[in-house]
């Protein structure tokens, strides 16, 4: 399977600027995930990778194969192989569930025996071999996108290309169809663009994740260094739960320095490489923030704040708990319930992101580096 190359596209609807000189590349036969807020160019460029948006500058290329080049190629999207799923399935309700499988294998013509051979094999490896005479509506949502990927990858694509395909699920139905379509592509191996505004999703399934916004890449790497490294504010605060509290950087030294957090007495001395002093904005993860539990004498350990629980929430596994740090709301969570209304917590210097105010990616020690709808709207 090929791998994917943008390299500088820029797309314009009207007035608005939807993708702004956007460059990624996508290695060979991996999960590569679009995450960003609605607007912000992810199924843009979705459908210009597909051929239903012509972008105003910049190429495509599948490999060493272009199939777009601003002003000298433009390849019809009939002929770029690529797999679509789409966000409403578009699956045919008159048709059969073998028929609206093997429909692109009809439109190129493929001998009959050939055909109703393809369409087993695929219909199996999406687990809906015995199903093949149902009709949509005699199928659960989950069965429906199903149908609607086997369609992709009937006739073997270079590309597989998700548009939220998982959006119509419920919650429980959408955990075990991110894992099924993981399990699904490592064994089909195509190269995949997955688009997805849900965390989670984008999290649990890719391999690697650009989160966009407003038509710019603003970070790419796995999963983890996503979550746990995040380039710039705009990241840290997007992915995942983020609290961003205010503070002074008043020493650095390059290697670390020492941080005032607006609301605790105590300066915290953090690992961070830039030598600017000044204002900035930290981040601190729900899960990373130390809750102590008291002494039998009562005393609170150093280093701490003793804080009023404001808001308390019990998710199953885990209880959320809302406080305030200065005048800054700040959530926390644990596994373990506090019997009174108090915490008393301390921020990990380890776990703190440092952003400096004017600058949108100045990070915490070291971080992943950055790489450069047939629908009118841009989502």
């Amino acid at each position: 399977m090929p791998s994917l190359h943008l390299n500088n596209l820029t797309k314009r609807f009207s007035r608005h600027t939807a993708l702004h000189e956007l460059s990624l590349t996508v290695q060979e036969g991996e999960i590569f995930t679009l995450l960003g807020p609605s607007g912000c160019g992810k199924s843009t460029t979705l459908w210009s990778i597909a051929g239903l948006h012509q972008p105003d500058s910049g190429s495509i290329a599948f490999g060493d194969h272009i199939v777009f080049d601003h002003g000298r190629v433009d390849i019809e999207p009939e002929h770029r192989n690529c797999g679509v799923v789409f966000q409403s399935y578009a699956i045919w309700p008159h048709m059969s569930v073998a028929a609206n499988v093997g429909y692109p294998l009809k439109l190129r013509k493929t001998a009959r025996a050939q055909r109703e051979q393809r369409v087993r094999e695929v219909l199996d490896l999406v687990e809906l071999g015995d199903h093949a005479s149902a009709y949509p509506h005699q199928l659960s949502g989950g069965q429906q996108q199903r149908v609607a990927l086997a369609r992709a990858l009937a006739h073997p694509p270079d590309m597989l290309l998700l548009d939220e395909p998982f959006s119509n699920l419920d919650a429980k139905l959408r955990d075990r169809s991110r894992q099924w379509l993981k399990n699904l592509q490592s064994q089909v191996g195509v190269t995949t663009v997955f688009v997805t505004h849900d965390q989670d999703e984008a999290l649990s399934v890719s391999d690697r994740v650009a989160v966009m916004n407003q038509g710019r890449v603003h970070q790419v790497g796995t999963p983890d260094e996503i979550y746990e490294h995040p380039a710039d504010l705009f990241v840290a605060d997007f992915v995942g739960t983020a609290n961003i509290l205010t503070a002074t950087v008043t020493q650095a030294d390059g290697t670390h320095a020492l941080l005032r957090v607006d609301g605790l007495d105590q300066p915290l001395r953090v690992p961070h490489t830039d030598r600017r002093l000044g204002r900035v904005r930290v981040c601190i993860r729900p899960e990373s923030i130390d809750i102590h539990r008291r002494t039998s004498t009562g005393a609170a350990p150093p280093d701490t704040l003793t804080v009023t629980v404001e808001n308390r929430a019990y998710l199953g596994d885990h209880y959320r708990y809302t406080v305030r740090i200065g005048a800054t709301p700040v959530t926390v969570t644990t596994t373990r319930p506090v019997s009174d209304g108090e915490l008393t917590i301390s921020l990990p210097p380890g776990d703190i992101r440092v952003f400096h105010e004017e600058t949108p990616s100045a990070v915490l020690g070291e971080t992943p580096s950055n790489e450069e709808n047939p629908h009118a709207s841009v989502r």
